[in-house]
Formats: structure tokens, sequence, C-alpha cells
């Protein structure tokens, strides 16, 4: 499988806090990869690294065949890599419907399958606020219009960093169901979650870090069938 992210020996550091220790990551075209980990042990920075936000950083990083270890985000943006961050970042002033305007393009291969059509008819509850401002949506809401911006890029992977964090169950369901249709529709899919079961159930292969290392690493389904592993990691 083609790599669309290739990272080796990945350092990152917060000032004097050395947080990631050579890690090594892959994600190939079409692929869903479940980042898992214990809070505070460097998933987060891990994308922010990957995406370029993170300044003080070593190693190799390659998006889409390019060389991106020094990059910007803008530059990883342009790669093709959507991101839906932890808070999820939408413009509070604008409406709904200029929220996802905005961002839409056509992907780096010209490709224009996620149309504002699309878009609404994946989050339903979007096309009833569409006249809203971002800062008067619910919590769920704000997700689903961070998800749909992002989808509107016609991006080659989507990066999601707790989707679900702090959302009534029912909202919970309704991303995880978006997650879902994402994956089919062939997108490499990069998602971090503390469910770790409806990870697993979602991805082709899973990642555990601790510590700012990467320590498993396998297919979900194989993973399913060592619970102590699992639990060795993520305390669970």
């Amino acid at each position: 499988m083609e790599a669309l992210i290739d990272a080796s020996q990945v350092h990152a550091w917060y000032g004097s806090s050395h947080i990631l220790h050579g890690v090594d990551f892959r994600l190939g075209r079409g692929e869903t990869v479940g980042l898992l980990g214990r809070n505070g042990m460097g998933k987060s920075t891990l994308i922010r690294t990957l995406l370029g936000h993170v300044k003080q950083r070593d190693g190799r990083i390659s998006i889409a065949g390019r060389d991106l270890s020094r990059g910007k985000p803008y530059e990883a943006a342009k790669a093709g890599i959507a991101y839906v961050p932890e808070g999820r970042g939408i413009f509070p002033n604008l409406t709904v419907k200029e929220n996802l305007v905005m961002a839409a393009r056509r992907g780096t291969g010209g490709q224009a399958d996620w149309t504002l059509e699309r878009v609404l008819a994946t989050f339903p509850r979007l096309t009833e606020r569409m006249g809203n401002l971002g800062w008067q949506l619910s919590g769920g809401e704000q997700q689903m219009l961070s998800i749909g911006r992002a989808l509107m890029t016609n991006p080659s992977a989507v990066i999601l960093d707790e989707a679900t964090e702090g959302l009534a169950p029912l909202i919970v369901a309704e991303i995880w169901r978006v997650i879902g249709d994402i994956r089919r529709s062939g997108l490499a899919t990069l998602v971090v979650d503390r469910n770790y079961r409806m990870v697993m159930a979602n991805s082709d292969r899973l990642v555990v870090m601790e510590k700012g290392r990467m320590v498993l690493e396998g297919q979900a389904q194989d993973l399913a069938h060592r619970p102590e592993a699992l639990s060795r990691y993520l305390g669970v």
C-alpha cells in the first residue's frame, strides 16, 4: 500500500520537554489507522508534529511523496491532509454555510467528490442550521461542522483528534456512523479517541503510544484477540 504519510525517527519538544522519542509512523492511502494510548502519551503531539504545528522537531516526515520534515501546516493541507482538531476550531462568527463553503476546493488529484450537497446529506442536522452562526451551535453540531468543513477540502486523508470527546451518546453514535462512512468512501483516516473498542471496530490497523514511543502495532482484528496487550498499555 502506497504511503500517504510516512515518518521515521520523529522527535518533538515543547521547550525543554522531550515529548516524542524516535517515533516511526505510516498511513497508507485508503487505510484507517487508530492511534491509541492513555492521556498524555503523545498522540496529539504526534499529529501536530506530522502536520508541522510543532516547530521543535526532528526526523523525516513525508506526505504524499513530498519531504515535509520542516514543512508548515499549510503545506500539509495543500498535500491533501484535512485536520479535525481537538476543540473543533470552527469560525464562530460565520454561518454554517459560510464555514463549509469557505473551505471548498478540489482535491490534489482534481477530485470533487465531497460537495456541499453530499456533506449536508451526511450531516442532515446541519441543513437545519445553515443560517446559524458557529457559536450558536451545540457542541455536537460544531463537531459535525468541523468534520464537514474538512471533507469540503476533498482531502486524501482525514485526521480526527478526539472527535467524540464531551458529546452526548446520541451524537457520539452519529459521529462514529460518519467515521464509518468516511472509511468506506476510500479516504485514508487517522482516528484518535478514548473509546478503544470503537476505534478498533472502525480501523484497519492500530498503533499504541506510551510516553512518546510506539509500543504496540498490528491489524485491528489481530489485536482484538490480544486483550492482555491492550490492557497493559491502555489500562482497560
